[in-house]
C-alpha cells in the first residue's frame, strides 16, 4: 500500500434509517460557529499588546478537526430535569436497533467515581452506526475535543473496532449543567471518533544532553522570532 493512500473508517445504519439520522462528518466539517466566530488575536491586559488567541493554536484547532464525529440522531428538549424527543424512526428490522436517542445508566454503575450521586441517573446517547477501522486500529471515542460549550461531557472509551465491528457503540456521557432549558438539535456531536493504530510503547526518560540543550534553545529563539513557526513547519 502505498504510504499516501487513505485509511477509511467504514460507518454502516440498518437499511430501514438509510436516508433517516445524520451522518457521521470529518470532525473537520463539525467546527463550532463560536470558534469560527472569534477574533484571531486579543489585547492583552497584562501584556499591553494584541495576542494570538486559541484559533491561532494549531493544536488546539488540530486536535478538534481529528478524526470524524458522531452525530445526535433527532432534537432533544431539555426542561426541568425532563429529556423528551419526537422522531419517526420505522420498526427496526434484523438486527432490532434502538428506537430511543437516549438511555440511561442505573447511578450505581458509577459507584465510587467522582461522578456518583445518588439518584441521579446517568445518560447514554444511542448511536445507529457501527464502525470498522482497519486491521490494526482501535478507534478512541471521547467527548467532542475543546466543546466545552455542550451540556454534557461524554466518556471516553477505546474500541477495537477492527475486531468489533458488528456491533453498535453508545456514548455514556454526564449531564453537567442543570441549567440548560432548551434543545439540542439533531445533529449536534455526541462524540469524536479518532483511529489508534495499537502499538506495544515503552517510555524512556532521560536529562538532555548538550545537544539537545542547545537544540531547544535554538527553536525556542527561532519561535519568539517567527511566531507562526509551528503552523508553517511543523503541522503534518
Amino acid at each position: 500500500m502505498s504510504t499516501n493512500s487513505k485509511l477509511t473508517l467504514k460507518f454502516r445504519c440498518p437499511t430501514e434509517l438509510d436516508g433517516l439520522i445524520p451522518a457521521p462528518i470529518p470532525a473537520a466539517q463539525g467546527v463550532p460557529d463560536w470558534l469560527k466566530a472569534m477574533p484571531a488575536t486579543a489585547f492583552s491586559s497584562i501584556n499591553l499588546h494584541d495576542e494570538d488567541t486559541i484559533k491561532r493554536c494549531p493544536p488546539f484547532v488540530d486536535a478538534m478537526t481529528c478524526g470524524f464525529l458522531l452525530p445526535l440522531v433527532c432534537d432533544l428538549k431539555v426542561e426541568d430535569g425532563e429529556i423528551t424527543w419526537d422522531q419517526d424512526l420505522p420498526p427496526g428490522g434484523t438486527p432490532e436497533f434502538p428506537r430511543s436517542p437516549i438511555g440511561f445508566h442505573d447511578p450505581g454503575q458509577v459507584t465510587g467515581t467522582p461522578l456518583f450521586e445518588e439518584g441521579r441517573f446517568f445518560l447514554k446517547f444511542h448511536n445507529l452506526w457501527t464502525v470498522e477501522a482497519p486491521e490494526g486500529y482501535a478507534i478512541y471515542f471521547t467527548h467532542p475535543v475543546n466543546r466545552f460549550d455542550l451540556p454534557f461531557t461524554t466518556l471516553s472509551g477505546l474500541v477495537n473496532s477492527d475486531l468489533y465491528a458488528d456491533n453498535w457503540v453508545h456514548f455514556p456521557a454526564y449531564w453537567h449543567d442543570r441549567n440548560f432549558r432548551g434543545v439540542l438539535p439533531k445533529g449536534t456531536p455526541i462524540a469524536q471518533c479518532i483511529p489508534v493504530k495499537r502499538d506495544d510503547w515503552t517510555a524512556q526518560a532521560s536529562p538532555f544532553t548538550a545537544e539537545d540543550a542547545k537544540r531547544v534553545g535554538e527553536l525556542r529563539t527561532e519561535l519568539k522570532r517567527q511566531p507562526n513557526l509551528y503552523r508553517r513547519n511543523f503541522r503534518a
